[in-house]
């Protein structure tokens, strides 16, 4: 098996600058007419996109968005640290203004990144939202817009987004 080459960020970025756009009209367009046997073709896709990104050597998710920490979460990781839930929140956390509150990292990146080799120093308790990131194998009815987001962030959705674009057909910009 070949090694996957290690994402280059700036080229990435580069990429996903120029292309967001365009990929977020046809992320509308598959939302507003699924294609048939959708959500199976994209399990096979995602199979394909694994194969070419090295999360490892990224990391762009933990160095510039911030996952959602849930009760269980939050209950979950101050044990693991020998915290209570209120210190670990008043420590690291932020509840969001307005809407749910949820509660989000105050800083970024990550506290619990590694950056010398982009390992998450909680991964074996580390909140649902990073388990399940960049939530590709999820139904597309119930995802689609966070792919929209994600495009501009992850490697692995942009791979996915594309390779969409070419089974489905290209978007009309």
């Amino acid at each position: 098996m070949s090694k996957i080459p290690p994402v280059n960020l700036r080229s990435f970025k580069q990429k996903a600058r120029h292309a967001k756009t365009k990929m977020r009209r046809f992320l509308t367009k598959v939302e507003n007419d699924p294609p048939p046997q959708l959500d199976k073709k994209l399990r096979a896709m995602e199979t394909e996109v694994w194969k070419e990104v090295d999360c490892l050597s990224c990391a762009n998710c933990c160095k510039t968005m911030t996952p959602t920490y849930n009760t269980k979460d939050i209950k979950r990781i101050a044990a693991h640290l020998k915290m209570t839930e209120d210190a670990f929140k008043k420590k690291w956390l932020k509840q969001e203004r307005g809407g749910d509150r949820d509660w989000l990292n105050k800083s970024q990146p990550c506290q619990f990144l590694n950056l010398k080799d982009n390992k998450c120093s909680i991964y074996e308790v580390r909140p649902d939202d990073c388990r399940n990131f960049p939530h590709l194998g999820r139904k597309f009815k119930d995802f689609g817009y966070i792919h929209k987001q994600n495009v501009e962030y992850c490697p692995a959705t942009f791979n996915m987004v594309e390779k969409m674009m070419n089974v489905f057909g290209k978007a009309k910009a």
